[in-house]
């Protein structure tokens, strides 16, 4: 049930504004769904009538999380996500805007789908949810949607969802149409004659397993022919998710080359590696699949470097049904918007990675690249906002997690920090109890 809003004060907060590069002790104001002022001492004397006011002491308030790869089964796999189900699990997490995928039943490939998405989102989420859609028809890759129509239906992004484009020819196409409306095409990176059978990193561990491996080439090659076409274009492009050093190599170039190129990271692969699979743990098979340790360090480096912009979630339910295979069989995915805050909390315990850089790639960055509000705690911003007590320790529970499917890879894992409030245009969405 969601709070009325009244205004909020965050009081003796550990105040973190990724968006301004700032860390500092003081206290939040919220009023009429936006940030009014953070600073320090503005005190219970300074703040409307009838404000809550919460003491944050020790707690961080931060930006609410922007996920810009979020699976909602909605419409046509109800029985994975809904937006409902996938808003709930959001808020538990500190993700305040989901940006949900486009490869549902239909595929989100129609403006009219583009404004029932959003209708739904209105009357059943808790959450801003926000549709990117099918960069082409069917997502069956051979021709372009009408971009322009779905941008102005309300699509922030475009994409095919797990599927590269292979035919180069449509690609360019794509985005010479979209740098004429100015919108972002979003591009799984994994040739799949190279991914061919594959189900793990390749390897010597998957070796080991007896499992056909997936080359990091099959990721490199998309990427690198892709980066020739937004040379040819000029267009906007975000790789959805890089997982290995190779790969970064390719980004560094085009970025050193003035393109306007940006790319994610799956928070499971800045987090896990390969090894991580152990006796063939289906909960960690994954599309592209986690790669060495070398790999995730090289991603966590870039993302310390601003190489790397983003972290998401890459929220994938999948039922029993799909997971309680042999691993070849098992189907690709891993549920994320509840954990994916907490398992990032571990490059900054582990000293890895800075909490603003954190923060910046899980809010800021993100709201940038999509033009969406939030992201910043600037006054006059929408009041998305979170309070984090960053050392809280908790095993985690999958039967208490808020998603409809339980494929958490982070089944009985010890994590320390959690989220404690989510507010959302200034409305608490979410408390732990």
């Amino acid at each position: 049930m969601l709070s009325a809003r009244r205004p909020i004060l965050l009081a003796n907060a550990r105040i973190v504004d990724p968006s301004r590069q700032l860390d500092f002790l003081g206290d939040l104001l919220i009023a009429d769904g936006v940030i009014r002022e953070a600073k320090r001492g503005i005190g219970a004397a300074g703040v409307p009538e009838a404000t809550e006011i919460i003491d944050c002491r020790d707690r961080i308030v931060a930006p609410g999380l922007v996920d810009m790869r979020t699976f909602v089964g909605e419409p046509g796999a109800e029985y994975r996500e809904t937006l409902a189900s996938a808003s709930q699990a959001a808020a538990a997490g500190g993700v305040t805007t989901i940006i949900c995928q486009p490869d549902t039943t239909p595929p989100i490939d129609d403006p009219a789908i583009v404004d029932y998405v959003l209708r739904r989102a209105r009357d059943t989420a808790i959450v801003h949810v926000h549709p990117m859609a099918a960069l082409t028809k069917g997502l069956e890759g051979v021709e372009m949607t009408e971009i322009g129509l779905l941008k102005a239906a309300g699509a922030v992004a475009f994409t095919n969802a797990a599927k590269s484009v292979t035919n180069a020819q449509v690609m360019r196409r794509a985005l010479t149409y979209a740098r004429d409306f100015d919108a972002l095409i979003v591009h799984h990176t994994e040739d799949p004659d190279l991914v061919g059978e594959g189900v793990m990193n390749e390897g010597e561990f998957a070796a080991r397993l007896g499992l056909i491996g997936v080359p990091r080439a099959a990721e490199t090659v998309m990427l690198e022919r892709d980066m020739r076409l937004v040379d040819l274009a000029q267009a906007r492009y975000h790789a959805a998710s890089v997982t290995c050093a190779s790969s970064l190599d390719v980004l560094r170039r085009a970025r050193e080359s003035g393109l306007a190129v940006s790319a994610s990271a799956s928070i499971n692969h800045v987090t896990l590696n390969e090894v991580d699979v152990g006796a063939y743990r289906t909960f960690l098979k994954m599309a592209p699949p986690l790669r060495g340790e070398d790999d995730r360090h090289a991603l966590v480096e870039a993302l310390a470097s601003g190489l790397l912009d983003v972290i998401m979630s890459d929220h994938n339910p999948q039922d029993v049904e799909t997971k309680r295979l042999p691993f070849a069989e098992a189907a690709a995915g891993a549920i994320g918007l509840e954990t994916m805050l907490a398992a990032g909390l571990r490059l900054v315990h582990s000293g890895e990675l800075a909490l603003v850089r954190l923060l910046h790639a899980m809010s800021t960055r993100p709201a940038e690249l999509l033009g969406l509000p939030g992201g910043t705690l600037r006054a006059g911003a929408v009041a998305d906002v979170i309070v984090i007590d960053p050392d809280a320790p908790w095993v985690l529970d999958p039967g208490n997690l808020k998603s409809r499917c339980k494929n958490t890879p982070f089944d009985e894992a010890r994590l320390s920090g959690r989220v404690l409030r989510t507010i959302v245009a200034g409305r608490t969405v979410f408390e732990f109890a």
